[in-house]
């Protein structure tokens, strides 16, 4: 749902509202500044002009039962096991009389399973959660393709779920050749439901194959066309680029053509959409196809961006081990990526482009960049990568080519990667990354330092661990220093775009929706507010204020496995005065521990066997803690013998809850490294990898000193790494941009502290207007944005006046603050 309105809102004890930021400028004297921005308005550095683009990947049903228009689940009955295990040709089909599946002589060789219904049959389609949203008034089209021996009808009906009717029936007319006959009818919802059916009664035995309804009113009225709700606040963001189709459904599945979990080809979900072979998604449902590729490059021109494509390598990643190794069956695969440029660019008499005209849109779509491979962390990417570029670059010199660093913000593979794409002569490097609230804001200068004359980067993947405002508060401190980086950082993305609320496979998401409604989250809120005022020169500023003080480590201690049997013994815990906190051999037992894991769940099992603490279960994160978590600056000691699995061991520090710790991973990703991470509400960054491997059966002298925020690890006495974490909140985050077309200049400034800063603004150079707009965001860390209720997380924008070159200003704790002033003219 929509915010009430967009006028100030102020804060009321004990909700969670919007507040506009105080103007301290003209309205009597200001509040002694804590901080000061300096702003050069004569030093400007140019930054990408698409920076701020979106990436699109079939999950969480964001395109069947989502984005894609289609109402009907199942449409072709071809839902089957290999999709998920639930699944049958019925799923969501009831039938009341006699039918049954087939597969002989079906309407064409990709859709063979149909439904032959006897005389009198009636079939009915349950939709998509609830069941499917009709309105009043509007008019729904119905096809389907029917076989018949004799001359017959069908009827077609809008219902709601207790089978009375929301519409008239229509009639249609079969002709009794034993031909497939596409027939289609216009039904027009007498009431308002979410609960809707569609039933289908034939009057004779007739066989039935893709049995669709779409609402007349798709996204700009296209056929076979998007949910014109969704695709419009996707259009809202303003996006200069879209990235799809995944993602984990690029690189996962088999390379035989003729499997049912295949790996993404593009050329499946072209043509008729009842010629498109349906697939397994990646994600634990069936995939349609019905939003194919031309699809993806239509919506991408409808919406004003770029379509940027990203096809498979011959490799697998995301848990998939299917590797193409034979160079002629690589062949096939680089050729159609070539096949596919032809189809989005090629002309319209060309093989490819012929299909691209026949299905509606001869003049090409004109793409300028293709990625090659998704989150590649195997060492065959290294060894196919180089063949789909170099018939790229021959081919299609003028096609900006993407390679990717793998699935972390750093580590072996994010090294190994970059260097490679360097080697290759990519054009853009894509960096994926799913971190806290604190990896955000503690990163902000990540970029300052990145090589301005190699590849630039593309953040194809990125957001917190939640969508509160907390985590969009982060994000935006974030975005202000991928936009002072804009001339490295070329595009960035924030993932996943949509979650359908019946069907989560992973959160955050930045749009949720049901059937029938839609809402924005906080992150939706940060992305189109810096989308809108994206600016195209990032101009010289410098922030003066006191920093921020950030606690020591500090948390109790645990013990961990993650597949694997492990023992621990002689675990002591010593304070910087010496004092020894916590010891404990377990020749007690192990009362002073608790047995715990993700979400306070006791996972292994747990017990003491020969004077060690033993964990005998190959789980994942099966944990024990212990301690205070008012502990900090300390020494932990323990023992540690990996005694079975596939792993090593994990050592806990700084343990504040079961979403709250550190822990050393040692003999991690299946025993090729070890790191430090740090879980934050539920989220783990990586902070340090090092090479450690773990052998089993033998007993490692393990230490962990914790020092202010300073993390040193020592394995049998020698020192294994050592780490800060600076998780250090800056007073303010800020960047200035300027509209090189209207001249426009916007100050952004994120609050993260849980106070106002009053701040002395001051724009040297050219003259400003002292009116200006000012926009801003603001919320307790907690508020989020809830499906089906008024949003509490929105943007609120006034005229303001007494500003111009010098005013101080008071940025409410908590907010994202866009100060947009004017050139006046005058230099």
């Amino acid at each position: 749902m929509q915010p009430p309105n967009r006028t100030r809102t102020l804060a009321v004890a004990g909700a969670a509202v919007v507040v506009l930021a105080t103007l301290t400028a003209g309205r009597g004297p200001a509040p002694e500044a804590e901080a000061s921005i300096a702003v050069d308005l004569g030093d400007a550095t140019a930054i990408s002009d698409r920076l701020y683009g979106l990436f699109y990947e079939d999950i969480n049903h964001a395109a069947d039962g989502g984005l894609y228009a289609e109402l009907v689940q199942n449409r072709s009955f071809e839902f089957s096991p290999a999709d998920n295990g639930s699944y049958t040709p019925l799923t969501a089909w009831t039938v009341d009389g006699s039918a049954e599946i087939q597969t002989a002589d079906p309407l064409n060789d990709a859709n063979a399973t149909y439904l032959s219904a006897a005389a009198a049959a009636t079939i009915v389609n349950a939709g998509y959660n609830s069941g499917m949203a009709y309105t009043a008034g509007d008019d729904y089209d119905f096809s389907v393709w029917a076989r018949a021996d004799a001359d017959t009808e069908l009827h077609a009906s809008l219902t709601d779920a207790g089978g009375d009717a929301l519409s008239s029936t229509a009639a249609l007319a079969l002709d009794g050749t034993g031909e497939w006959t596409k027939l289609e009818a216009s039904l027009t919802a007498d009431a308002t439901s979410t609960t809707g059916r569609l039933a289908v009664t034939t009057s004779d035995a007739t066989d039935l194959d893709m049995v669709s309804l779409f609402p007349e009113d798709t996204f700009l009225g296209r056929e076979n066309g998007l949910r014109a709700d969704l695709a419009e606040l996707i259009a809202d963001l303003e996006p200069s680029f879209l990235r799809f189709p995944g993602g984990c459904i690029v690189n996962t599945g088999s390379f035989d053509p003729d499997s049912r979990e295949r790996a993404y080809n593009w050329k499946d979900t072209v043509g008729p959409v009842e010629e498109r072979l349906t697939n397994h998604n990646f994600w634990g449902y069936n995939q349609s196809y019905g939003l194919g590729y031309f699809e993806y490059f239509q919506f991408a021109e409808d919406i004003g961006a770029e379509a940027l494509p990203v096809v498979p390598v011959g490799v697998t990643g995301c848990g998939d081990s299917a590797e193409i190794t034979d160079p002629d069956e690589l062949d096939l695969w680089v050729q159609d990526t070539l096949d596919l440029i032809e189809f989005a660019n090629g002309p319209a008499d060309s093989e490819w482009g012929s299909l691209r005209a026949d299905m509606g849109h001869p003049e090409p779509f004109g793409i300028t960049m293709i990625g090659l491979g998704n989150e590649e962390y195997k060492p065959q990417y290294y060894e196919n990568y180089p063949a789909f570029h170099d018939a790229i670059r021959e081919a299609h010199p003028e096609i900006a080519i993407i390679a990717n660093s793998g699935v972390d913000d750093e580590g072996e593979v994010f090294d190994r990667s970059w260097e490679f794409a360097r080697e290759q002569g990519a054009d853009l490097v894509d960096e994926h990354y799913y971190n806290s609230p604190e990896w955000f804001l503690s990163n902000n200068d990540r970029y300052d330092a990145y090589d301005r004359e190699g590849p630039h980067v593309f953040v194809g993947e990125y957001a917190s661990l939640s969508n509160t405002w907390w985590s969009a508060l982060s994000e935006a401190s974030y975005l202000t220093g991928l936009e002072r980086n804009g001339d490295v950082v070329d595009l960035a993305s924030y993932a996943p775009l949509l979650s359908n609320i019946d069907y989560v496979d992973w959160a955050p998401d930045m749009i949720w929706f049901d059937n029938h409604q839609a809402v924005k989250s906080a992150s939706y809120e940060v992305q189109q507010l810096f989308s809108a005022h994206a600016g195209d020169e990032a101009l010289a500023s410098t922030l003066e204020a006191d920093p921020v003080e950030v606690a020591d480590i500090a948390g109790g201690i645990g013990v961990a496995t993650w597949n694997t049997a492990a023992a621990y013994d002689d675990v002591t815990v010593t304070g910087a005065d010496g004092e020894v906190l916590f010891a404990d051999d377990f020749a007690a037992g192990s009362d002073a521990w608790t047995v715990t894991g993700p979400g306070d769940t006791p996972t292994g099992t747990w017990e003491v066997l020969d004077g060690a603490y033993h964990q005998t279960a190959i789980v994942e994160d099966a944990r024990s803690t212990a301690g205070s978590a008012d502990w900090s600056n300390y020494t932990l000691e323990l023992k540690a013998t990996k005694t079975a699995g596939d792993e090593g061991f994990l050592v806990m520090f700084g343990v504040e809850g079961s979403d709250d710790y550190y822990w050393w991973n040692l003999g991690g990703w299946n025993n090729t490294t070890s790191a430090v991470e740090k879980s934050s509400s539920g989220g783990k960054s990586t902070l340090l990898n090092h090479d450690t491997v773990i052998e089993t059966g033998r007993t490692y002298d393990l230490k962990v000193e914790v020092d202010g925020r300073t993390i040193t690890g020592y394995i049998d006495g020698e020192e294994a790494f050592s780490v800060e974490d600076d998780a250090a909140i800056e007073p303010l985050y800020q960047v200035v941009t300027r509209d090189a077309e209207t001249g426009a200049i916007t100050l952004k400034v994120v609050n993260a502290q849980d106070k106002a800063i009053t701040t002395d603004i001051a724009f040297e150079g050219r003259k400003l207007h002292k009116r200006g707009e000012v926009t801003t965001i603001a919320c307790e860390p907690g508020c989020d944005n809830v499906l089906g209720e008024d949003q509490v997380v929105y943007p609120v924008t006034e005229q303001v006046k007494h500003l111009g070159n010098e005013f101080t200003y008071e940025f409410e704790p908590y907010s994202v603050t866009f100060i947009t002033l004017t050139p006046t003219g005058k230099r």
